[in-house]
């Protein structure tokens, strides 16, 4: 079955050895998006929720590159560095999903890539 990459200057690119997301039939993985402001590469500057609101900005923007959109992810894994802040992650993931909303992992890590608070990846599942 053909793999596709995708890419989009709307998401950062990325900053090792991967695709921002490969396609391959209808499932698309999506990389682990942190909260890097797509023009500078840089940080989103301010507290949590604008991190977490930027990662789904940026998971977004390569669900729309591959034909899709949030609402054809069905799983998300989430990466935080202090998980205190999941309560926080359900506030910001209500104002981007509705029910039926994609199942989900929650993982603590020690840190993550650039200084990030906060990584999501995503698989998502288009056409029929």
């Amino acid at each position: 079955m053909a793999r596709n990459a995708i890419q989009t200057e709307n998401a950062p690119k990325a900053i090792g050895t991967y695709s921002q997301a490969l396609k391959v039939g209808s499932t698309v993985y999506l990389s682990g998006q942190i909260p890097l402001m797509p023009t500078t590469m840089k940080l989103v500057d301010g507290d949590i929720r604008t991190q977490i609101a930027q990662v789904f900005d940026n998971l977004s923007a390569v669900a729309k590159a591959a034909g899709g959109t949030l609402a054809d992810v069905v799983k998300l894994t989430i990466y935080l560095t202090d998980l205190a802040h999941f309560p926080l992650v359900n506030e910001v993931m209500a104002e981007y999903w509705r029910q039926p909303y994609p199942a989900r992992a929650a993982v603590g890590v020690a840190e993550l890539p650039k200084g990030a608070n906060v990584e999501v990846d995503a698989i998502m599942v288009i056409g029929d």
